[in-house]
């Protein structure tokens, strides 16, 4: 078993993914403040800004796609205790980064993780505003936050399935990988 050091827990890029992560947290909070204290979405109802997207007040009690609802105090507890752990999970990875766009991708995620988990802990749900529809079909509702989430997935994906697309690591790798070291 590998012993715990100062390395476990940060490494080169740490400082610069927890950087994008206080700044993707910080962006999700004022733009949520924005449009419940200020632009009061829940007074307007649904907002047509195109054809095709809509403003509108969702409270997600529930994970992706309103998944697993937390009805109960129990529930939300349950649910804030897995995003935190997943947090801190994403925290020893970024530790291990050696790739720019790898530190950037997990600094996403754990921005938009924290900032759900914040609305979590202080409504008992998440917001969501951002609704595009077509034809009749509605996609799910989603914030700021779950844009970070996803664009830390996709760039992880990207540089899973095409690691020259970004070169190679801090540390010269080709695939950028810090779970190639040698222990």
């Amino acid at each position: 078993m590998e012993r715990l050091s100062r390395e476990t827990f940060w490494g080169p890029l740490s400082l610069f993914g927890l950087a994008i992560a206080v700044g993707g947290f910080a962006i999700d909070r004022l733009h949520k403040w924005w449009m419940l204290d200020i632009y009061h979405i829940a007074a307007r109802g649904r907002v047509e800004v195109t054809p095709f997207f809509d403003l509108v007040m969702a409270w997600n009690k529930g994970v992706s796609y309103g998944l697993f609802e937390a009805e109960t105090p129990l529930g939300v507890l349950i649910l804030v205790s897995f995003a935190l752990a997943v947090t801190f999970g994403l925290g020893l990875w970024l530790a291990r980064a050696e790739h720019r766009a790898v530190a950037l991708a997990i600094g996403l995620i754990m921005g938009g993780a924290v900032g759900n988990v914040y609305d979590r802990i202080a409504y008992g749900a998440v917001a969501d505003f951002f609704s595009f529809h077509a034809f009749g079909f509605y996609w799910y509702i989603f914030n700021v936050a779950d844009i970070w989430i996803v664009l830390g997935v996709m760039l992880i994906l990207l540089d899973s399935i095409w690691p020259q697309l970004f070169g190679p690591g801090e540390t010269g790798k080709k695939d950028g990988n810090a779970g190639d070291k040698a222990a």
